[in-house]
């Protein structure tokens, strides 16, 4: 009886090896299979192509980074001096002051004094003028001109019915571009329709209902 059990023992391990063994067959049959399509997926032809699109690629990229490299390049020539040009604007701005303390000085109206001193200030002002001009700093044209957002700031309205609302009548500031570069806006008045008695009487009366 334990010979049997035995036997029986010894065919249940002899059949689990054959089983494992076949399994291991088939994974390596599997295993093998796999490596053949492989081998045929990257055949010399087509280990070319993946090459020659990887290549493609890459040549794309780096003449991507080269356009990037050149634009970087052309903008800080173009506006590497911004921010100097647009502190050099102190310099307009000063001749202006000037020319208006010394017409607004009263011991000095109507001297030769004065008028030799705004000579040469005029003089002084076209020179510097001149230079920007010549790197590009340019000044912008406002007076009778439609109030432009992108290059004017608007710092108050005029009654003028004799020009379209929103024009502009007066610069209180001169504004500059540095080529396509806004450095700084013109400060402007621009016109309004003036309002008669009645609409002034009726807007200050909501004025006050309101407070």
């Amino acid at each position: 009886m334990e010979k049997e059990q035995d036997q029986n023992q010894d065919d249940k391990k002899n059949q689990k090896l054959e089983e494992l063994k076949d399994s291991n067959q088939e994974t390596l049959k599997t295993e093998h299979n796999e490596n053949k399509e492989d081998e045929k997926e990257l055949a010399p032809e087509e280990k070319i192509a993946e090459l020659e699109d990887r290549l493609t690629r890459t040549l794309a990229e780096m003449e991507n980074q080269r356009r990037r490299f050149e634009k970087e390049k052309e903008d800080a020539f173009d506006y590497g001096g911004f921010s100097f040009a647009k502190e050099a604007l102190n310099l307009i701005d000063n001749l202006e002051r000037s020319k208006q303390i010394l017409q607004n000085d009263e011991s000095l109206k109507d001297s030769q004094v004065l008028k030799k001193t705004l000579e040469h200030l005029d003089i002084i002002y076209k020179d510097v003028i001149s230079i920007f001009s010549k790197n590009n700093i340019k000044p912008i044209e406002s007076l009778n001109k439609k109030l432009d957002p992108n290059l004017h700031q608007a710092m108050m309205e005029i009654e003028d019915d004799q020009k379209e609302i929103g024009t502009i009548v007066q610069e209180i500031q001169k504004g500059f571009t540095m080529k396509d570069r806004l450095l700084r806006p013109s400060l402007v008045g621009v016109s309004k329709k003036k309002q008669n008695k009645d609409d002034k009487n009726k807007e200050n009366n909501d004025n006050s209902d309101n407070k």
